[in-house]
């Protein structure tokens, strides 16, 4: 449909040279739908298009026939309505035109829509697992694990109290510790699940959004036009921490994108090396205080106050300073009726006993030290 893109981008100039102001408030205003980076994406894109200008010259005709009559054909004019009850003539116009509307709109709908289900031979597969409130990948063919979480800055200037102006924080909101990699030109399938409630995963620029359901696995593809950064976010209100799981997917060459498979394989070997060591106190307290700010800390607060009523604090609790053994197994099986969460499947060995660590021994605290060894034994 390419004389519908050249229209629409003609229509788009239009719209903006009308709407064209001083004003900075229309800076990021955007009347149309994002045109997407896949093939899927272009095709929705340009149905919506075709329909637009279809019901576009239709409202016209029909509002030009009623002002028309309005105007010359009122009462004060001396016009008199006609007397008929029914004309076989209107009856099979307005049938048959809007009849062969639907038919034109229906064939290039049908094919969009076939080419939508149809995920069969993909060169990457994906599994999306949506948990409060983060995403896990899973790289089915390459092996290849990891959460991705809502990025450091973003997190440290949404909390209470934070200081931070968050117009000084680029992608606030919608920026990741960790993106997904794609390889352009490549078929991508798309599997989404979720593991405790309905989450919604939706990237606008490709032109696909997915529900993730517990125990259901839904599907959908994507093939990537151009290299980019494309961001989006939940689309499902799943809880508390709904608008901060945001999703950021990585497009790159299939050299690029076969390097980072070898890097995150490297990264997994060491993490599972990691695990099956001593730590020193000291590393162990580094590395539990990134995990704690990525997994923690919007519950409980970086300064492990938690919120009075509703998340418990950490400084100088019965748990932080009870007992590892009942600190570890609160951490890796949660708490049922509350929103702490099992972090035993989340988290290695390593950055569980990193973590414990940390809260046993941050904020004043001063308990003991956790080792990966522990966690094991406690599983």
């Amino acid at each position: 449909m390419p004389a519908v893109r050249k229209i629409n981008r003609l229509f788009s100039l239009i719209i903006a040279t009308l709407l064209l102001s001083p004003s900075i408030a229309f800076a990021e205003f955007k009347l149309n739908m994002t045109e997407g980076v896949t093939s899927i994406s272009h095709d929705a894109y340009d149905l919506h298009m075709l329909v637009l200008w279809i019901v576009t010259i239709v409202g016209i005709a029909v509002f030009g026939v009623i002002i028309y009559s309005l105007i010359y054909h009122r009462k004060s004019k001396g016009a008199v309505a006609a007397q008929f009850h029914e004309s076989t003539t209107v009856e099979v116009i307005w049938t048959i035109v809007p009849l062969v509307v639907l038919v034109l709109i229906a064939i290039p709908a049908t094919k969009t829509l076939l080419d939508i289900e149809d995920a069969s031979n993909p060169d990457v597969t994906i599994k999306v697992t949506g948990w409060q409130w983060k995403w896990q990948y899973e790289y089915l063919d390459e092996g290849i694990n990891f959460f991705s979480n809502l990025d450091a800055k973003s997190n440290e200037a949404r909390q209470r109290d934070s200081g931070i102006d968050v117009k000084t924080v680029e992608h606030y909101l919608l920026d990741v510790d960790k993106p997904i990699v794609v390889p352009v030109g490549k078929k991508v399938r798309f599997l989404t699940t979720a593991n405790d409630v309905i989450h919604s995963w939706w990237v606008p620029a490709l032109g696909m959004k997915r529900d993730a359901i517990p125990g259901y696995i839904n599907e959908f593809w994507a093939r990537v036009d151009e290299p980019g950064v494309y961001r989006g976010q939940c689309a499902e209100l799943c809880g508390k921490d709904h608008g901060f799981m945001p999703i950021v997917v990585k497009a790159v060459t299939d050299v690029e994108y076969q390097s980072w498979v070898k890097e995150q394989k490297l990264a997994m070997a060491e993490a599972a090396s990691g695990s099956d060591k001593t730590w020193s106190k000291a590393d162990l307290m580094k590395r539990g205080e990134e995990v704690y700010n990525a997994s923690c800390a919007a519950c409980h607060m970086p300064t492990g106050a938690g919120i009075p009523g509703v998340f418990p604090g950490l400084v100088n609790s019965k748990i932080t300073t009870g007992p590892a053994a009942d600190h570890i197994n609160i951490v890796i099986k949660g708490k049922a009726g509350t929103a702490m969460q099992a972090f035993g499947q989340q988290l290695n060995a390593a950055d569980l006993a990193a973590v414990i660590t940390y809260e046993r021994n941050s904020w004043g605290n001063a308990a003991s030290v956790v080792q990966p060894a522990d966690i094991k034994a406690a599983r």
